[in-house]
Order: C-alpha cells, then structure tokens, then sequence
C-alpha cells in the first residue's frame, strides 16, 4: 500500500520535512522542515562551504498555497561563520531569501503577478502586506533590469515626462531601432542627460549617429557635450506644436481688431485652425474655415505658412530643405507680424537640427508611444513615490 507524502512538494536537496498538520476546515497548513545534517552547511553569501556553526535559529516562512490552504513552513537552520566572507550568515538551503519571510518560490510567483497587477492588488490577492510585495517586486525587478544593456546604441530619442505636479520630470531616453528604454533620469536639465552619457563607453558613444528630441536647450547642451559626432535632429511634431501656439495668439489678436460682424466667424474657429485641413470634415466647419480666411488676410498667411512649414519636413535633399527653410522664413519675415518673425528667427538658430532630418528621417513618436505607456502604468498604480521602483517597472515594460 503506498504512503501518502508531501516531501515531493519541497524537493530541496538540503532539507528534511519531519512534520505535517493541516486544519479541519482546510484553510491553514503547517509544514515542519530542517537542515539535513548530511549536508555540510553552505554560505548564503558567497556560496562556498562553511563547516563551523555559529547557532540554530526557526523561522516562519509563508509558501504558496496548496488548493485551498494557506502554507507556512516552519524551518530550523542554522547560522553559520564563513572564513570565506569572514562574517556570519545564514546557510543557503535554497527555501527562501535571508531577508524575506516567504519562500523563493513564492517570491518568484508574486515577481510574476506584478507584472500584470498592481502592488494592492497581488497583496490583497495572496494576504501579504503591500510593502512585502512592492519589495519583492524591487529585488528581483533589481536583478532582471538593474543594468540596462546600452551595446549597439546607434540612434536614440530623447523626451521628458511629467512625474507629478509642481514640474517635477523625468528624462526618457529610447533606443529608436528596437523600442526599448535604456535610461529614465530625475529631472529635465543638462546634468540628467549627462549621467546618462557618463555611464556609457568612449566606444558606445562614439557609435551614436543620431539624437532625435525636441528643442530644449539643457538636452541640447548635453548631447553636444558629450556626444559631439552625433547629428541632433528636431521633429516635425514639437515644432508644429510650437506653431500651433503661434496661430492661437495670432488668432487671438485678429479677433479683437474685427468687426462685431466678422467676429461671430471667429467663434468656436480655435480648433478648425489646429487642425490639419483634411481632418476638417464637417461641411458646417469647413464653411466656417473657408470664411475665415476669406475675411481675414493675416490668419489666411499663417495657414498657408503652416502647409509650408509641414512640407520642409518632406525633403531628402539637404540642399532643397535649406532652400525651402530659408524661403518660409524670408515669407514670415515679410508679414512685419511680431510673432512670426519671431519664430523664424528660432527656426534660423535651430535650422541645424531641422535639416539634419535628411540624413536621418527619424520623429519622437517612437518616444511619445512610450510616453503614453508610461502614464498608463502611472495611472494604474496611482502614482510612485519610490522613483527608482517606477525606473525599474518602465525597464521592464519595454523589455523584450
């Protein structure tokens, strides 16, 4: 007749299950386990033998559920004085960690769960205080993504996040050909970036072609600072943006200089001039459009500088794009408006950037995607306040 046993369910070489006891309503089992004596003692540490022991101690140890019973394990081991680490420690019997009440197993399974839930959510699943889980979820998101890899860097993108109220960023920097999130730093500034350069090889650097980013000038500075053969190349989309904040104060302005007539055209036309003219699809706002520009000259230039200012964008020749930059500002210029002649002249000191992307066709929406993916794991978990945490949790979203 065979014996029922549930030493298979704990197939650890250096331990010896000696007692079993599981409650009537089957909600609690304990399970007593100790050190096989057959066994000399090995250092949790470092690894190597330790035959000297300092004392026994017991420890309760939480396990994963079997069907429906909480596990806990009992374990007596013992400490032992290493001559290798010349410290004591506590033997390695391959259970659990020294500095954590559960078992390895068990830590390997909230590890995994974390991934898909929030902190709250695994503690309130598994019965486990939330400060257990969130550093369980740490040591091992520490061992896994700890060191990002930075071999075969050759373009990146760079971009700010907001981590909470009171400008308070962090700086996020992507491998553009694979997706995947090889730096997030505190702070927005020279310096931030910097760290993140400091951290590469002369050789690594080197092999950087390209930067994609907006124009910050603190980014702005660190890349020509540490990486002076690399082309930085600003994106259609910031600078669009940019524009399209020049329009709304444009806009703005006409409205108060219009008749009481005219200014009903004006009403509700904030967005219709944001908008790409394709994307107007209502007849009723492409009416609306098409009389705004009829009755107003200046807002009619700036839609037409703003097809203009897409289209420099599209060139591959460096020479036609400069031809092209050159003729847009020399046409702003030309409308004596303040605010355009201003914002040509901040093309002119950026039109490096501009141009170099006919060498590298690149754009932030690579970054801006994993903006959008970073806020989601933000919102869900309501926030971090730990930021190095939130580092390693972005790591691990974008890892393969």
């Amino acid at each position: 007749m065979s014996r029922l046993s549930i030493a298979s369910f704990f197939p650890f070489r250096r331990l010896k299950v000696y007692y079993q006891d599981v409650n009537p309503e089957v909600t609690e089992a304990h399970i007593k386990t100790r050190a096989d004596l057959r066994f000399t003692p090995v250092c949790q540490a470092c690894g190597n033998k330790a035959p000297r022991v300092h004392s026994w101690t017991r420890r309760e140890i939480r396990d994963l559920n079997m069907a429906t019973a909480t596990v806990w394990v009992s374990c007596i081991y013992r400490k032992i004085y290493c001559p290798h680490c010349k410290r004591i420690h506590i033997e390695d019997l391959g259970l659990f960690h020294p500095y954590l009440r559960v078992t390895t197993r068990l830590a390997r399974y909230v590890y995994q769960l974390c991934r898909v839930m929030t902190v709250t959510e695994v503690a309130k699943h598994l019965g486990l205080n939330w400060k257990t889980v969130k550093t369980i979820d740490k040591q091992y998101l520490e061992r896994d993504f700890g060191q990002p890899d930075y071999e075969g860097l050759r373009i990146l993108a760079v971009d700010e996040i907001s981590l909470r109220k009171g400008h308070r960023y962090l700086t996020v920097v992507l491998n553009y050909e694979t997706g995947h999130v090889v730096y997030v730093g505190k702070g927005r500034k020279t310096k931030t970036l910097v760290r993140f350069f400091n951290q590469l090889k002369p050789r690594q650097r080197k092999a950087i072609d390209a930067v994609v980013m907006d124009m910050w000038a603190p980014y702005i500075k660190a890349v020509k600072k540490k990486l002076p053969n690399a082309k930085i190349v600003f994106d259609l989309f910031h600078v669009v943006a940019a524009y399209n904040r020049l329009v709304d104060k444009i806009r703005n302005s006409e409205y108060r200089k219009a008749s009481k007539k005219d200014k009903a055209v004006f009403k509700g036309a904030k967005y219709l001039l944001l908008k790409n003219r394709k994307n107007v699809r209502r007849r009723s706002h492409r009416h609306q459009l098409r009389e705004l520009l009829k009755i107003n000259e200046m807002i009619n230039t700036v839609m037409i500088l703003k097809d203009k200012l897409k289209h420099i964008w599209s060139y591959r020749s460096r020479s036609w794009a400069i031809k092209a930059l050159d003729n847009w500002c020399q046409l702003a210029r030309s409308t004596n408006n303040k605010l355009l002649i201003n914002f040509a002249d901040m093309l002119d000191r950026y039109r490096y950037g501009i141009i170099n992307h006919c060498d590298f066709p690149i754009h932030t929406g690579k970054i801006e995607g994993v903006n959008n993916k970073i806020k989601v794991i933000k919102r869900k978990a309501y926030g971090f306040h730990d930021v190095r945490y939130f580092t390693l949790k972005i790591y691990q979203a974008f890892s393969n």
